[in-house]
């Protein structure tokens, strides 16, 4: 039998000291005091790299009518090329040519061309780690046009890095910009959305105005144009900048919206496409026409809407799940639509049904002129290359010619569209020439399947798995 002493003692105590250091106290050090997994180190560079110098010195690409496919300029004509000018007949003795008038430069190529559309990706690692986008491109084969990531305002700070690693390529970037810190998410569906710091009374007074205009300035001096997703999904509860949330009121979310808008454009930051992105209308939702900000704040229209959601896993297609909400967003905006988050499940075996379906549904929609697919695994594994028959799916559908575009640091983004033509009209009855044409009957909607949360009263979960991060925080429900 062992006899307690105080040796033995101190030596049980260092032991259990040592072993709460290990297992408990270490670990929480480590991750509070780890760099963010997602993030380019050292710091951030306000030049603008060679390769990008030498990209804007060169011809902008430009497009022929009726041609979807970019080409080169060859700059400006040669005298050969241009023609003389008309003898004056009221000048007298001998004829003068005077020199001849610059050619006027080529508008660069709008992206996408008209008539066609982009398919882009969203990532959770975006551009700090590009692995992903280079396997779904190899699986689809087809380089997306964009692609889209988050930063959050938590990081106070603005670097050029995520945009250009990503512009290199000949990709978009699309940021979603998004006022919190994820860090803080409750756990709690309900609460998600509450971050006093963060309220939209505290946006639109001012007090992010430095972070804000430090970005705006930032944004100016890329030199090419990118889209900002801005305070996206304000329809529903699970986001601070929601006005069903974290103590925000009615009306805030546009003046706040309005707020940085103005900021940008006093700084000169006139290369931004402003992309305000609801979720897919539902049961509980803000009004959306509440919330928009006006065509002159807006840019694109972006939705965010999956097949097989939790909770939602009945089968429905693509044009199931936008249709009634772009119904509603033309009572008020003929804005290009761009679908900013879509994926679906395979857990019934139907992804590849739904994603060739879906790229027979979209000529349909002229006035879609892009397509973001979320490729990660959240609530379920959302991949294209999660499946050998989605890849092939998505790679037969994308290579369609009006996938063909590419994005340059020269592109002009599309911002028109046609409006959506109407719904046929039958011919009226013919009985009697002078009875009237009997009305059409309105077009009935597309079932809401997909559209809003299941259960009648305040929703208990968010209506469609989006939320993706700028780094990879703990997964809520």
């Amino acid at each position: 039998m062992l006899r307690i002493t105080v040796p033995r003692i101190v030596g049980l105590l260092a032991l259990a000291l040592l072993a709460s250091y290990a297992f408990v106290l270490a670990p929480k050090y480590n991750a509070r005091h780890a760099p963010e997994p997602y993030a380019f180190s050292g710091k951030a560079p306000t030049a603008m790299p060679d390769w990008l110098v030498a990209a804007l010195a060169a011809p902008a690409p430009t497009t022929t009518a009726g041609d979807a496919t970019p080409t080169a300029t060859t700059g400006a004509a040669t005298p050969a090329d241009t023609p003389a000018p008309a003898p004056d007949p009221t000048a007298g003795g001998e004829e003068t040519a005077g020199p001849a008038p610059a050619p006027a430069e080529p508008a660069p190529a709008p992206f996408p061309a008209p008539g066609g559309a982009f398919m882009g990706l969203m990532t959770k690692a975006g551009p700090y780690d590009l692995a992903p986008v280079e396997e779904f491109a190899t699986a689809v084969k087809h380089n997306p046009n964009v692609l889209e990531f988050s930063v959050g305002w938590w990081d106070k700070r603005f670097d050029r890095r995520v945009f250009d690693t990503v512009a290199e390529r000949g990709i978009m970037p699309m940021v979603a910009w998004e006022p919190w810190d994820f860090h803080k998410e409750s756990k709690v569906d309900k609460l998600r959305g509450e971050q006093p710091d963060y309220a939209l009374s505290r946006i639109v007074g001012g007090e992010f105005d430095p972070y804000i205009k430090q970005w705006a300035e930032g944004v100016k001096n890329l030199g090419y144009p990118i889209a900002l997703r801005f305070a996206h999904e304000m329809n529903g509860y699970w986001y601070p900048w929601a006005e069903q949330a974290n103590g925000n009121r009615r009306g805030q979310y546009v003046q706040a919206w309005k707020h940085v808008h103005d900021l940008f454009r006093q700084a000169g930051a006139d290369k931004v496409v402003w992309v305000w992105s609801p979720n897919i209308d539902y049961e509980n939702a803000t009004p959306l026409d509440s919330l928009y900000p006006g065509d002159d704040y807006v840019d694109w229209i972006g939705l965010s809407g999956y097949y097989g959601t939790i909770g939602l896993e009945k089968y429905a297609s693509f044009e199931q799940i936008f249709e009634p909400t772009l119904k509603k967003l033309r009572a008020f905006s003929q804005k290009p639509v761009v679908i900013t988050e879509t994926a679906a499940t395979d857990s019934s075996g139907q992804k590849a049904r739904w994603i060739t379906e879906m790229f027979e549904q979209l000529p349909r929609h002229p006035d879609i002129i892009g397509l973001i697919w979320y490729e990660a695994v959240k609530e379920v594994d959302w991949r294209v290359t999660a499946s050998g028959p989605a890849s092939a799916a998505y790679a037969a559908g994308v290579s369609a010619p009006r996938y063909a575009g590419q994005w340059t640091v020269r592109s002009q983004p599309l911002l028109t569209v046609p409006p959506p033509a109407p719904p046929a009209t039958p011919p009226a009855a013919t009985s009697s020439p002078s009875a009237p044409a009997s009305p059409s009957p309105s077009a009935k909607p597309t079932g809401g399947t997909g559209t809003k949360p299941s259960g009648g009263t305040a929703p208990t979960r968010k209506p469609t798995a989006t939320k993706p991060r700028s780094s990879p925080p703990a997964e809520a429900g």
